[in-house]
């Protein structure tokens, strides 16, 4: 049924060997799509051209060895996230470090056991779809924090200094990497209840009366509604920053009145990010204010908008803000 076999995932084999190939070809064929090479040229071809799952390499090849070609892999962008796992006769703890050095995932020596070689096959691609997955989910993310800025006059731009403003933040309140990049992604979201909020409501160009004011800052409850509760990971954070980034640390904030440490810590973060680039933008509505005027803003706002300590942290970050400012310059 070419229609099922079209779905299995695609491995390439690359060994000078006709018949380690044909071992190969027995061992995997009942479960993926395969793809055959004699040497690490035509591998490198082939990788580009069909951009299989995993490939499978023999070290000890004529012309251009295994490891060479994995590390010319490795260095073009179109293949280097592809697994390669090194098939060789080589068995020595030295030849192994040479080949993690060159960028594989996994050493399978020679003569190789079938129910061996299909438990790795089978680990890293498992690796592969998680990995696909979590792209899929921060795309599905983006698009979303994308679609809330079609219904506002803020523009992509200001999401993207924004949401590295919160990071920027995040690592020097001493959060590790991972959880920075988190919020760096959960960031765009922080506005997403927009999409609920009318376009009379949103791109009214005078002031809102007293019940507009009160539809507008439905959008933080409704952005918590759209993301959902999650247990943790990115949007777990998406949601906390959605519904806490228009809380103030001295309670006069909405939609839940919440005081001080009450407000999600990302929250806190997003509020700080979000103002000082609104601030430093031009809009339709208004200039852009000098950085200095912001900063003199945020020193005013200091224990009564935001959190006196994320305030002091970010002015310290100042020559980092002000690189990402510059790169994702809005030019008119």
């Amino acid at each position: 049924m070419p229609l099922m076999e079209k779905k299995l995932p695609l491995i390439l084999a690359v060994d000078d060997e006709a018949s380690n190939l044909q071992l190969l070809r027995h061992i995997l064929q009942d479960q993926y799509r395969l793809l055959f090479a004699k040497d690490g040229q035509r591998a490198l071809e082939l990788a580009v051209q069909e951009s299989p799952q995993l490939i499978l390499l023999d070290v000890m090849m004529p012309g251009m060895t295994g490891y060479e070609t994995c590390r010319l892999l490795k260095r073009d962008p179109a293949t280097h996230d592809i697994p390669v796992i090194f098939v060789t006769a080589l068995g020595d703890a030295t030849d192994e470090v040479v080949g993690f050095e060159a960028g594989a995932v996994d050493y399978i020596t020679k003569p190789v056991s079938p129910p061996i070689v299909r438990a790795r096959v089978r680990t890293h691609l498992t690796l592969v779809r998680a990995d696909e997955l979590k792209r899929t989910r921060l795309e599905i993310v983006q698009r979303l924090g994308l679609a809330a800025e079609y219904k506002d006059n803020e523009t992509g731009l200001h999401v993207i200094r924004m949401s590295h403003y919160a990071r920027i933040l995040g690592l020097a309140l001493g959060m590790s990497e991972e959880e920075a990049d988190d919020l760096l992604h959960a960031a765009p979201m922080h506005d997403v209840g927009k999409i609920g909020i009318p376009d009379s409501i949103l791109q009214k160009p005078g002031p809102l009366d007293a019940e507009e004011w009160k539809v507008m800052q439905s959008h933080s409850s409704i952005g918590g509604d759209i993301i959902g509760r999650h247990e943790s990971g990115m949007l777990a954070m998406a949601h906390l920053l959605a519904v806490t980034h228009h809380e103030k640390w001295d309670g006069s904030g909405y939609p839940n009145g919440l005081k001080g440490e009450e407000i999600a810590l990302v929250g806190r973060i997003v509020a700080i990010a979000d103002v000082f680039d609104a601030l430093t933008s031009a809009r339709p509505y208004k200039q852009a204010w000098p950085v200095e005027q912001a900063v003199e803003y945020l020193q005013q706002q200091r224990g009564k908008h935001f959190e006196p300590r994320l305030v002091d942290l970010f002015i310290e970050q100042m020559p980092a803000l002000l690189a990402v400012k510059e790169r994702w310059a809005e030019h008119s």
